[in-house]
């Protein structure tokens, strides 16, 4: 009798031959890149170091596509962004100490969204590691410690023959769901000996599939079947898991009306007649929400920003669909489905009785009519024109990146990103500066299509070496920057906590001037050209800046009352 694990693949009389003379001139690094081209990568990101010059002495008998940024921060957001754009791990060559640790803003980004980010980073020579003081350059005494609390998983490499394993176990780590970063870490003089060892070939590393246990699709199947009132939360894991089609055909089956979280948007059509879009800070939709005596939760950890800032308190049954499970049932008591969006939202096609029930569609008119009436009594006309002109100049497929800014805020709730995997923002950390570096990475993943990158006059400053970047490499991104002379959100929540803001206003340089002193047009537009001056933007070749002048204010929250 023979098991499939009797079973060896025997190597040709060429790969013999290869594998005993492999070609001179090679060190560590070669089996890095080597590894990461036999696994599929074609594009890496990154910066170069000291420790880690092996590396990137390597890429030169690669056939790896190497972007430089040039801030490590700048470059995990870019490697973030290539990952949720692909879906596939994005690798990001760093150096030690400094280099390594600069990234950690990124990478917590990238956990935070499920981005699958492949950080691979030098060490010191490996005489001096063990948590010692011996007084190299960049030296910590554990940097691996410092990425723990950060990212999925952490491989550690001593010596050469480790190289292709320990890669290949962390892009495995990466692309199992929940997707995200993970850290690999080898000593300068690992990258620096000669290789004698044969050039990698193909690895393999195909992902884990995480299923759902039937008898839990069971039960949530009957549950969604006979309720009277169901109603879906899709978050990024639907996204991520390219399931949006199979949530809308449940959501029709059902007749379960759908909002989307801010991570999820585009999980589901923004005008279907099921749709209550995105309006989450809001206390209409979350009544909505509440009211519903089945609410399925798919791909979401209904954290602070999904929850209306946790006033959400639903009093029906709750299905929750997580692949991530640390998230599952984290903040309400469910019926907890450890899966993948993907199998898990199938099975439950597979298994749901069709819902008859001709008051969904109107019910979710009712609730966009209530919430458009809510923001018409305020005074947003200038908020509302601005984010309309944005959607009206950006093509229907053209992703877009968004910074932590009021306008993106807006953008959350309000804008129609027209198909899933388009609207990316750093809702996930909530860290400055992601918005210009992370179209970067999206264009570098398809520069057929112009990307949208948009700023605030602060977060801009965070990103805005990257103007090099996007020069050098010719990317098709349009930088949109709100300059409102501050942290505007900030200045917004001071002001309403203590009636007055502190340390949020900003001196700031002539953005246009800036930018084309980068070679990188530049143009300070009106909020009434403003959807002419983007357009024309996006449609011209290379990278872009538009600048405008403008204090927005954020409508009112809804979730004190």
């Amino acid at each position: 009798m023979t098991h499939d694990h009797d079973l060896v693949l025997r190597p040709t009389p060429a790969q013999i031959t290869a594998a005993l003379n492999p070609p001179p001139g090679r060190n560590g690094g070669d089996l890095v890149v080597e590894t990461l081209a036999g696994l599929g990568a074609t594009t890496v990101f990154g910066l170069p170091g000291q420790h880690a010059l092996g590396m990137f002495d390597a890429l030169r008998r690669s056939s790896l596509r190497y972007v430089g940024l040039r801030v490590e921060n700048n470059a995990g957001f870019a490697a973030d962004a290539y990952g949720r754009i692909t879906g596939q791990a994005a690798p990001l060559l760093l150096s030690t100490g400094p280099g390594a640790l600069t990234s950690l803003a990124a990478l917590q980004e990238a956990a935070a969204a499920s981005a699958p980010v492949l950080a691979i980073s030098s060490q010191i020579p490996t005489a001096g590691l063990g948590g010692g003081r011996h007084g190299y350059l960049h030296e910590l005494p554990d940097q691996a410690a410092s990425f723990r609390g950060v990212v999925k998983s952490v491989h550690t490499v001593r010596t050469q023959s480790q190289i292709p394993s320990a890669i290949a176990a962390a892009w495995k780590s990466a692309l199992t769901a929940p997707h995200g970063p993970v850290w690999v870490e080898i000593p300068q003089d690992v990258l620096l000996a000669e290789a004698s060892l044969p050039v990698v070939t193909a690895m393999d590393a195909t992902p884990e599939d995480l299923v759902p246990r039937p008898e839990l699709t069971a039960v949530a199947a009957h549950l969604l079947s006979h309720a009277a009132r169901p109603a879906i939360i899709a978050g990024g894991g639907v996204v991520r898991a390219d399931a949006s089609g199979k949530l809308r055909r449940l959501a029709e089956k059902l007749q379960a009306p759908v909002v989307t979280t801010f991570g999820g948007k585009g999980a589901f059509p923004w005008n279907h007649p099921l749709s209550m879009q995105s309006w989450l800070e809001d206390r209409h939709t979350t009544d909505f929400l509440e009211d519903a005596d089945v609410l399925l939760v798919v791909g979401s950890g209904l954290g602070e920003l999904s929850s209306n800032y946790h006033t959400f308190k639903p009093r029906g049954r709750v299905v929750q669909i997580e692949a991530d499970l640390g998230k599952l049932e984290a903040n309400h008591p469910a019926v907890g489905i450890h899966a993948d969006a993907r199998p898990a939202l199938q099975a439950l096609l597979e298994t749901v009785e069709e819902r008859k029930d001709d008051t969904a569609p109107q019910r979710v008119r009712d609730l966009l009519a209530r919430v458009a009436d809510r923001i018409a009594s305020q005074d947003l006309t200038l908020e509302r024109n601005v984010l309309a002109s944005v959607r009206r100049a950006l093509p229907a497929d053209s992703p877009s990146f968004w910074d932590m800014t009021i306008l993106a805020y807006w953008a959350w709730s309000a804008f129609d990103p027209q198909g899933p995997n388009t609207m990316h923002s750093a809702q996930g950390a909530g860290g400055l500066g992601y918005g210009f570096p992370a179209a970067l990475g999206a264009a570098t993943a398809d520069p057929t299509r112009p990307v949208l990158a948009v700023s605030g006059d602060g977060g801009a400053l965070y990103s805005i070496a990257e103007l090099a970047t996007a020069k050098q490499y010719d990317l098709p991104v349009t930088w949109l920057i709100i300059d409102d002379g501050g942290y505007g959100i900030l200045r917004e929540y001071m002001t309403d906590a203590f009636g007055r803001p502190t340390a949020t206003e900003l001196h700031r340089p002539d953005y246009v001037a800036l930018a084309e002193s980068f070679g990188v047009p530049g143009v300070r537009t009106t909020p009434e050209s403003l959807e002419e001056d983007l357009a024309k933007a996006l449609s011209a070749p290379g990278p872009s800046v538009v600048v405008l002048p403008a204090v927005l204010r954020m409508f009112a929250p809804t979730h004190l009352g």
